[in-house]
């Protein structure tokens, strides 16, 4: 196919998260693999993951953690509808249920993401770029409208959509990460309206949901992008985001969130993501494609009283068939 003109950013998750994983993220920045990163502020490393992104002016957002480890707020000194007994959030599929159940108090969500978002102002001595969420918390019903309110209280403008178009018929994914990946996207389609009404903005398109870990390749990049861009007319300037998870495994007990190190970050799954990221040949497909590789304030967005991007396709990229 054809596409249209496409500024792409890359942007690196779980940046703080552990010494290993950093050294991957700086190394895919540095090789101009990737365009940005996403700060987890209560891992373990978040405070050299900060002097790192200072050291070597990477673009860093906030990546927002209601999911995993410990707290950074007032939910530390108590009882909180987002912690176990143990004192650490509840999971990624634990917060999600009692998200649905109606046990999470959206008032502490509010606090938390307060407390993270001046966490992070300590560390950088500033606003993050953008604000997105670890495990995509920041879609989940009721958690978007809070996190959006705080985004913009804190003039925060840049945020993820992840609705990755065909995500459904993506069947490389094992189910449960297929069924996972199309909740995420449902629920970042009804996320949409919210973030919209607070000012929030994001790329055209996203992917990465279709290439985590074990599953990126050139290939695979190539066709979510594809996937994606479809119907566009050629010649139209579009943005989009890839997310990506590169680094080199854990050791533990180093790392995480304040529980130790997961099993996919201990895995070998992460260093495949950076050789994939790394090596030329995706980069050379993308250029081969006409995709320009930028950070988020690198994009030309709209300016107020036109929308958010996004909005101008929103009928295109959120085709309930394409689900």
């Amino acid at each position: 196919m054809a596409w249209p003109r496409v500024r792409l950013v890359i942007t690196a998750d779980d940046f703080g998260y552990c010494p290993r994983r950093d050294e991957g993220i700086v190394e895919a920045f540095l090789a101009g693999a990737v365009t940005s990163a996403s700060l987890l502020v209560n891992g373990a490393a978040a405070e050299s993951a900060a002097e790192l992104a200072r050291r070597h002016q990477i673009p860093t957002g906030l990546h927002a953690n209601l999911s995993e480890g410990r707290p950074m707020g007032p939910a530390r000194r108590g009882a909180s509808s987002l912690l176990s007994p143990e004192g650490f959030f509840l999971g990624k599929m634990g917060f999600r249920e009692a998200v649905a159940a109606g046990d999470v108090a959206l008032s502490q969500v509010r606090e938390e993401l307060e407390a993270q978002l001046s966490r992070f102002q300590e560390l950088l001595g500033g606003n993050p770029t953008h604000v997105d969420g670890h495990q995509h918390v920041h879609v989940l019903p009721g958690v978007c409208q809070v996190f959006a309110e705080a985004l913009q209280a804190h003039g925060v403008r840049f945020t993820r959509l992840p609705l990755e178009r065909g995500i459904g018929s993506c069947t490389w994914l094992e189910a449960p990460a297929r069924a996972f990946a199309c909740a995420v996207a449902h629920d970042a389609r009804a996320a949409a309206g919210p973030f919209s009404r607070r000012g929030l903005r994001w790329t055209d398109a996203f992917v990465g949901l279709s290439t985590c870990g074990r599953h990126m390749s050139v290939h695979r990049v190539s066709g979510a992008l594809a996937r994606a861009l479809e119907g566009t007319p050629t010649g139209h300037s579009l943005t989009a985001e890839l997310m990506a998870h590169p680094g080199y495994p854990s050791v533990p007990p180093a790392g995480g969130c304040g529980e130790g190190p997961d099993a996919f970050s201990c895995s070998w799954e992460r260093l495949h993501e950076l050789h994939v990221l790394t090596e030329p040949t995706l980069r050379a497909r993308l250029a081969q494609d006409g995709v320009q590789l930028c950070a988020l304030h690198d994009l030309d967005f709209k300016r107020p009283g036109e929308g958010v991007p996004g909005e101008a396709t929103l009928e295109t990229f959120l085709e309930p068939s394409q689900l």
